[in-house]
């Protein structure tokens, strides 16, 4: 009989996110869900083989031992790759999901005709990767946080072929369950409809996959022109993008379609600048389209997804009713993405249809208890350390970043990257290059400087706490 302890589980991930950061929690396990516990097993379930096989490789031995701290009893981990549709409150028929290939060997080349075994470059991650019938623009919500993003989005899916490419790339970055996904699959869904230009929707993951298999058959030729041939390459997850060569040609695709005038749309969970694994001259040209960021979801928007959530499921269960003073509970309480919103909602309609209980606030309160987090603190940027610093002594950000060294500019420098390790977790390196290029230990010079002043320097150690509380409101 498996056991699903849901409240062993939070305390589990809270373990784990201390042990390995906010930032590798934030991308290797924000997407893991506990499935069950039985025979002395822990099975834990994750979207993607590629997250499977990366902690599996990297993490498991942790993961374990964290889940030890909470039972001893325990022995081992087991990872599945989830079906997003199974999890889902709103079931999609199969044929309505968009799949990489099928078993006769000819797959679908992203505007729903067939590609045959004769085509050049035919290779299954050319089919794309799984679409989910439910990701439209219809279902997206729209509010504050993310009408930038949408109405770009809605842009490149209704341009034609003879449009001339407004931003390119277009480059969406947003946290865990903000609704990058949800758009790169609208714009995907939407553009194939019309017809006009061959879309082809791939995560990080599946790029990896097409290149390594066309270098493993020698086909990589034919691969690579295919790909350079697509109207529209959409990227998902670019921050799973690894090792040197898969890198080395995505760089080379994404500027050979950009200088081709074909429309390149990307998403990550980081800004450009962020994505230190990359290359810089695929940073620098990520950054050189429109770089849009989606910003975490209010409460209001909360409520109105909630809302559409609900008449989703209700065209399946027709007697599902959630009352409005309980949506408004969970759109207050489970602040942190759209999916746990939409874990929400999977809880009172799984109670709903097994018990035949209505929907009450209490249920409510019972149900979505693990799901309500305590409020992150602000993730502060280097680029808005530099933006306050330069604004309180009176000194441009260019100043900052560049290599004068008269005293009205030194001291506010080092203040900066003094700030920039306190407040982020940016290496010591990476925060050298983002302050014109510096060596590391001119920024650990910095850094201890700044902390031997402030012990006897209790004005300038005031200066840095009001810069603090600034940063962080």
């Amino acid at each position: 009989m498996s056991n699903v302890d849901q409240d062993g589980w939070t305390r589990v991930r809270g373990r784990l996110r201390a042990e390995v950061g906010d930032d590798v929690y934030s991308s290797w396990f924000a997407r893991m869900d506990l499935e069950a516990i039985e025979d002395g097993a822990v099975r834990l379930s994750v979207p993607t083989r590629f997250l499977k096989s990366w902690i599996q490789s990297h993490y498991a031995e942790r993961v374990l031992a964290c889940w030890q701290a909470e039972d001893a009893k325990l022995g081992r981990i087991e990872l599945i790759v989830r079906s997003p549709v199974l999890r889902s409150a709103v079931p999609v028929k199969p044929k309505e999901v968009m799949t990489g290939g099928d078993v006769g060997n000819r797959f679908n080349n992203g505007n729903g005709r067939p590609m045959s075994v004769g085509d050049p470059g035919v290779h299954e991650a050319l089919g794309g990767s799984p679409l989910d019938a439910r990701l439209s623009f219809d279902s997206f919500v729209v509010g504050r946080s993310n009408t930038l993003a949408h109405a770009a989005a809605k842009q490149v899916a209704a341009a034609r072929r003879t449009d001339p490419v407004m931003f390119n790339p277009l480059y969406i970055h947003a946290g865990v369950g903000l609704g990058k996904t949800h758009l790169l699959q609208a714009i995907t869904w939407a553009g194939n409809a019309a017809g006009e230009r061959k879309i082809l929707y791939l995560t990080a993951e599946k790029f990896m996959y097409g290149f390594v298999s066309a270098l493993r058959t020698q086909t990589a030729l034919a691969f690579k022109e295919a790909l350079r041939g697509i109207g529209v390459l959409v990227i998902d997850d670019l921050q799973f993008l690894q090792g040197k060569s898969t890198q080395a040609e995505f760089c080379h695709t994404l500027n050979a379609l950009i200088d081709a005038g074909r429309q390149v749309v990307i998403a990550s969970d980081r800004p450009p600048s962020d994505l230190e694994s990359l290359d810089d001259r695929v940073r620098s040209r990520l950054a050189g389209g429109l770089v849009v960021e989606m910003g975490s979801l209010g409460e209001e928007l909360r409520f109105e997804i909630l809302k559409v959530r609900v008449q989703a499921a209700r065209a399946y269960h027709p007697t599902f009713d959630v009352p409005l003073p309980v949506l408004a509970y969970i759109a207050k309480t489970v602040t942190h993405n759209g999916r746990d919103l939409e874990g929400a909602l999977n809880r009172l309609l799984a109670h709903n249809k097994l018990t035949g209980h209505a929907v009450t606030l209490e249920m409510a309160e019972r149900e979505v208890r693990d799901l309500i987090r305590p409020q992150e603190p602000k993730r502060v940027k280097i680029e808005d350390i530099q933006r306050v610093v330069a604004r309180q002594y009176n000194v441009s950000r260019s100043d900052l970043l560049s290599s004068r060294r008269t005293a009205n500019v030194v001291r506010p420098r080092q203040v900066a990257m003094y700030l920039a390790k306190t407040l982020t977790l940016r290496s010591l390196p990476e925060i050298g290059r983002r302050f014109g290029g510096r060596d590391h230990t001119t920024v650990l010079h910095a850094v201890r400087k700044i902390e031997g002043l402030v012990g006897n320097d209790m004005a300038l150690a005031e200066e840095i706490e009001i810069l603090k509380r600034q940063l962080q409101e």
